[in-house]
């Protein structure tokens, strides 16, 4: 038997259906959350931040970045050349105290000549720039207004993957623009502009655009719970679905240093760090890869002083787990200098606890040059595939080493190939044993046995660097 139903009447059905489907299931479709209440009573303390600048470094919002179609349609001139024109710029940002204190961006007012504050009312203020902070994207103004509206700091820890969020800005200018999605993940791990990672950026699906930056990203409270910072983009420069925002534990961390200081200062502990592959992970006995490799300890700094060795991994740290070695960053830059915690490490496949008095963050210098080519005669690693020869003198001294042996050449398909070892590193240690020679090395060889798996300690163009390695049964 054959059914025939009209485009009519199939409408009508699937409609019924649907809504038979949703009635059934309590609290699908009925329940999505109403945005006007938090737009009527927080959007009065966001405010666009216009920006003029007499170079071109880094804004929001360069009008280069404007798809074609929508610089035509708002009829807005093309921007000047040269690299010493005047040049405006503008972004988002929120009041956080009714005497005027503004968060925004760092990267909106960075060498910015003046910048103004512009309130949904349309009154403007020139901005005191009260303190930058280049390593979370932050940067807090002063208006000179009082009795204005402001926003509240949610709780650090309340957000939730899947939680519904809203944001409000001015993407391409266009002023007290709402958008909404959810959250798609938390402590994201991406360099800011300054190349650096301490910022556990949540990831939304909202709608964000160049304009944006420095605006609230509010959860269904009305609550600020971050500050939107950076977007992936199409090459027009459109939203693709994937923002990037700081949380709010960083921002109320960031705000009240540089309302106090004008600088803010992180925790510093004084390593270079990696992540733990499997083979890593395996060859230092851990049940699954997890944790931050230290690779390198900077001398006399809190790591060192505390007794923490290259080799070591890091599994926690005052109580936070660290599952990546992008985790550590995040939780010792929120620490404040002079606090002792406790760091739990894997060494030599056994957990330890070690007391760290955490430092203050400063500058530290990195070398950035690699060995390439030398003298001499090597002699071949034979159950690792490769050839080698001790590091000359010059290498030693340039990276301050005890001594070593240079990667001369590789064999395909070989455990150092297959380890993913190039010609140029330099190894300084197997496993916890350190090499300082050729004869050094080949004894420690020599002793593996067959289908061991062993870290390799190593310097790659002046980095530090663990590879794991296994070998052949």
């Amino acid at each position: 038997m054959t059914y025939r139903f009209g485009a009519a009447r199939f409408a009508v059905l699937t409609v019924t259906v649907l809504a038979l489907l949703l009635s059934a299931v309590p609290g699908q479709a009925l329940e999505l959350p109403d945005f006007r209440g938090i737009v009527k009573e927080q959007s009065p303390a966001v405010v666009k931040i216009i920006v003029e600048a007499s170079s071109r470094g880094p804004s929001q919002i360069d009008e280069q970045e404007i798809p074609e179609f929508l610089r035509r349609y708002f009829q807005m001139p093309n921007p000047p050349q040269g690299p010493q024109q005047e040049r405006m710029a503008t972004g988002s940002g929120f009041i956080i105290s009714d005497d005027g204190f503004v968060v925004t961006n760092h990267h909106v007012v960075e060498d910015a000549d003046l910048v103004t504050v512009r309130l949904s009312d349309r009154r403007e203020y020139e901005a005191e720039v009260v303190g930058l902070d280049p390593r979370s994207d932050l940067a807090l103004l002063r208006i000179d207004a009082e009795d204005l509206p402001y926003l509240v700091l949610g709780a650090d820890d309340a957000l939730e993957v899947g939680e519904w969020v809203l944001a409000i800005g001015s993407p391409f200018g266009l002023d007290y623009s709402v958008t909404a999605g959810i959250v798609s993940a938390k402590g994201r791990s991406l360099p800011t502009r300054s190349r650096e990672n301490y910022v556990p950026f949540i990831q939304t699906d909202v709608a964000i655009n160049p304009g944006n930056s420095g605006g609230p990203l509010f959860n269904l409270k009305g609550e600020v719970v971050g500050v939107n910072s950076q977007i992936f983009t199409t090459r027009a420069g459109g939203s693709i679905g994937l923002s990037f925002a700081i949380p709010v534990n960083v921002v109320r961390n960031v705000v009240a240093q540089l309302k106090e200081d004008g600088t803010v200062t992180r925790g510093w502990l004084g390593v270079t760090i990696q992540n733990v592959d499997r083979n890593l992970g395996e060859s230092f006995g851990l049940d699954r890869p997890r944790g931050a490799l230290i690779s390198q300890i900077a001398s006399d700094g809190p790591a060192s002083e505390a007794g923490l060795e290259p080799g070591d991994i890091i599994i926690e740290f005052d109580g936070e787990s660290i599952e990546t070695s992008a985790d550590l960053p995040h939780v010792v830059g929120l620490i404040a200098p002079g606090t002792e915690v406790e760091v739990l490490i894997v060494r030599d496949r056994k957990e330890k606890t070690i007391e760290v008095e955490v430092g203050g963050l400063d500058a530290d210098d990195s070398v950035d040059q690699a060995y390439r080519n030398g003298d001499g005669e090597g002699e071949r690693g034979g159950r690792l595939g490769i050839v080698v020869e001790e590091a000359p003198e010059e290498v030693l001294s340039r990276w301050d080493l005890a001594g070593g042996v240079v990667v001369r050449s590789i064999q395909p398909d070989s455990p150092a190939a297959e380890a993913g070892l190039q010609p140029g590193d330099v190894i300084t240690a197997v496993g916890a044993s350190p090499v300082q020679s050729l004869e050094d090395f080949s004894e420690i060889i020599g002793g593996l046995d067959e289908g061991a798996s062993v870290p390799l300690r190593l310097i790659r163009r002046g980095s530090p660097l663990f590879i794991g390695l296994r070998l052949e049964d």
